[in-house]
């Protein structure tokens, strides 16, 4: 084996954290959650994602020093979501499991075959899926045919939703 290559073997051992995200956004370690609040904070704010087309889940510090997760559906969930009316503008806000709060970009919302809702959130980045919670207080502004969903906030036109 070719000593670069093997280096790169060695290196992609390294990086394998052993951390896993829940379907629920829950981190775990070796067989128990993580319960600090700190650090469940910083590995949020590590959290990324390896360019296509790779695509593999990552905690990042810099552009070399990174290590591998794995991630059951989604690395965050969407928990509530809140209507906020400013003058005639309708937004849809997201509470998201890392603590943070991001604007729902209707194109960037998917719903697949078993309306499980998907949302890129990050600026595209991640994905975060919607709770049975947030996916009902948004269904009501859905109408789907055909699998084609819109999506029509108060005071809003109808908006077509990524697939």
């Amino acid at each position: 084996m070719d000593p670069h290559e093997s280096f790169r073997a060695q290196l992609e051992a390294l990086r394998d954290s052993g951390i896993r995200i829940d379907r629920h956004g829950q981190f775990w370690h070796n067989g128990q959650t993580v319960a600090h609040q700190g650090l469940r904070q910083a590995l949020f704010t590590w959290l990324d994602r390896m360019p296509p087309p790779d695509g593999r889940y990552i905690l990042r510090l810099d552009d070399i020093r990174y290590a591998f997760i794995d991630v059951e559906d989604t690395p965050l969930v969407a928990n509530t979501l809140r209507l906020q009316t400013r003058g005639n503008v309708c937004e849809a806000w997201l509470s998201l499991s890392d603590g943070t709060e991001e604007r729902l970009e209707p194109q960037a919302l998917a719903i697949d075959d078993q309306g499980t809702m998907r949302v890129g959130v990050r600026q595209g980045k991640l994905q975060a899926r919607l709770s049975t919670a947030a996916a009902s207080a948004l269904a009501v502004y859905l109408e789907g045919t055909n699998g084609i969903w819109t999506l029509t906030l108060p005071g809003q036109a109808p908006i077509r939703l990524g697939s």
